[in-house]
């Protein structure tokens, strides 16, 4: 038996190594002179294209009494151009067989398009249209302002537990920008002028700071002769871009605290400062998450979902950013707990992993997990042109897209003690606690 178990764990060791190399992401790259960066992979499997830019500002880029600009953006870059008429950007590209979307975080906003391969000149100049010449007026302005206020009522204010994001942060940071989230406050939008808006697209929606990254079935050779018909003769920014350079000070105690908000359930949430995605400690982190909470196997489900039926849910997640970011631990109270009762059982499951080496099983098994993770992040052509983008906007090396795992490998047991024991600290986190309305003491 030891043997065929010896057998087959070298034959999914040789298996991961097999097809990582068979499978390895070629891609081209390279920079205009007006600064746009540009990727191209090339992928004939399939006849679609993927197009995508993204623009090296998020929330973080904000003024604090001028948050959401960002995330107004995003909506803003779809109101059209001196070719393209207002509400047409999205009817173009789905008549002509294609989806489209946009998000935005602290650190950046990303724009994508997937249509058939026959339209990537299309999606080319509907890319290049916004970035040379967006349409910014008080008609698009108006509209926009509505939109986002809409979506911030129903995602955050008339959701259980929508504001969950915007209480941790505003605690967890002093200093950083990052105290404020990406959906923005409605007053600040409110209150914009249309200048600060053109203000804002000048200062960051331009060429050097940004990534057009196209995957799937193109032509290299012809891909770059469209690219620089599009985007070549695009002027660079006249401003030198300005970066957020504050460093949130360590935390000196315990921030605990609780929320009233509509809800059924109480939740408890557990937050620690980490470090930023890209360094040595964050990929032990990453692991350590996935072993606390990835699947209905893992430990915190296990232990405080399955065995003492303490919480309905319970998970952890690192919140990857660019500057230092946060781990949050999260649960769902089960009917009839109380909140303090969940808050122990998960400082227990937290102070093991402190306390004891992963069992070397346990520890191959989670190895296996972040390969599985790591491969389906990049099968689609979709999922390839944004990591692209992303590892060369943070890490400024695209070439992670293919060694990135290995840094996850070379991630020891020790290790994940080590980052345990460091970084989640009782006395530097925030500890919140959602209760209903109902419970909320009478002034």
């Amino acid at each position: 038996m030891k043997r065929l178990i010896t057998y087959a764990f070298f034959s999914l060791i040789l298996f991961s190594t097999v097809y990582f190399a068979a499978n390895e992401i070629e891609f081209t790259e390279y920079t205009l002179d007006n600064g746009l960066h540009v990727i191209l992979h090339e992928d004939n499997s399939t006849p679609i294209v993927a197009v995508s830019i993204m623009y090296h500002v998020g929330s973080k880029n904000e003024d604090p009494e001028r948050t959401g600009f960002a995330h107004f953006f995003e909506h803003l870059m779809f109101e059209g151009s001196a070719n393209i008429p207002r509400g047409e950007y999205f009817k173009i590209v789905q008549k002509n067989g294609g989806t489209l979307n946009a998000n935005t975080s602290f650190d950046r906003t990303y724009y994508y398009q997937v249509l058939p391969s026959n339209q990537l000149e299309l999606g080319l100049w509907l890319e290049s249209e916004r970035l040379l010449q967006l349409n910014i007026d008080s008609i698009g302005v108006e509209t926009q302002r509505s939109v986002v206020k809409e979506e911030r009522k129903q995602r955050l204010d008339n959701q259980p537990y929508g504001s969950i994001l915007e209480e941790i942060f505003t605690r967890a940071y002093k200093e950083h920008p990052y105290r404020w989230t990406p959906i923005g406050s409605a007053q600040y939008i409110d209150m914009a002028t249309l200048d600060e808006f053109m203000d804002f697209y000048d200062m960051y929606y331009v060429p050097e700071n940004a990534t057009l990254s196209i995957a799937g079935d193109i032509d290299v050779d012809e891909a770059k002769e469209l690219v620089e018909k599009y985007f070549g003769t695009i002027p660079s920014g006249k401003r030198e871009i300005v970066r957020p350079e504050i460093v949130e000070p360590p935390m000196q105690a315990e921030i605990r605290d609780t929320v009233y908000d509509n809800i059924q359930l109480p939740a408890v949430l557990m937050t620690y400062h980490i470090p930023a995605q890209g360094t040595e400690d964050y990929y032990a982190i990453n692991m350590l998450t996935t072993l606390l909470s990835d699947g209905q196997s893992s430990r915190m489900y296990k232990s405080l979902v399955d065995e003492k039926q303490l919480a309905l849910q319970a998970a952890s997640f690192p919140f990857a950013l660019e500057d230092p970011g946060l781990f949050i631990a999260f649960g769902l109270v089960n009917v009839g707990v109380d909140p303090l009762e969940l808050e122990k059982g998960m400082e227990a499951e937290i102070e093991k992993v402190k306390n004891e080496l992963i069992p070397e099983k346990e520890f191959q098994k989670l190895r296996n997990q972040i390969e599985a993770d790591f491969i389906s992040g990049n099968q689609t052509v979709a999922g390839i042109a944004e990591s692209l983008s992303n590892y060369h906007v943070y890490f400024g090396d695209a070439e992670l897209i293919n060694t990135e795992i290995e840094k996850y490998m070379s991630v020891t047991r020790e290790d994940i003690k080590r980052v345990a024991n460091k970084y989640l600290q009782h006395d530097k986190r925030v500890v919140l606690h959602y209760l209903a309305k109902s419970q909320e003491p009478k002034k």
